[in-house]
This record gives C-alpha cells, structure tokens and sequence, in this order.
C-alpha cells in the first residue's frame, strides 16, 4: 500500500537557517526535507498540536508470497 501523497509548496529561508538546518539533517543522517517535516512536528508538539503519527516508508523488496519451507 503506497502512502498518501505529500503536499509539495515553495519554501524561502534565509541561507543562514538553511545551512544550520542543513547541518542539524547531516548529523542526524536526514535529508533537509525530513529534518523540516521533524523539526515542524516537534514544534506543534511543543503549543499543543495533537498530529497523527506519519506513516513509515517501507523500503527494500517486498516479502515474498509463497514461500517455500524447505
């Protein structure tokens, strides 16, 4: 089942907070999209904002059907 999509919008930050956000992601092996989404939620969490849990990407091949015990 593939996730629902997300909602792609133009973003402009200053390059100072882009750069710390950028190193913030690398330490934290994120790309920068995923470090905002985080950094987002923890924020609403912070005032108060109840969100549904993100759903987890599901990588790697999928499980074979029928598998054969040997």
């Amino acid at each position: 089942m593939a996730a629902p999509p997300k909602k792609a919008f133009p973003l402009r930050l200053d390059p100072a907070l882009y750069a710390a956000i950028e190193r913030t992601a690398a330490g934290e092996l994120r790309s920068v999209n995923a470090q905002v989404e985080c950094l987002l939620r923890e924020a609403l969490a912070r005032r108060g904002v109840k969100l549904a849990e993100p759903q987890p990407v599901r990588r790697g091949r999928p499980p074979k059907e029928n598998q054969d015990e040997g």
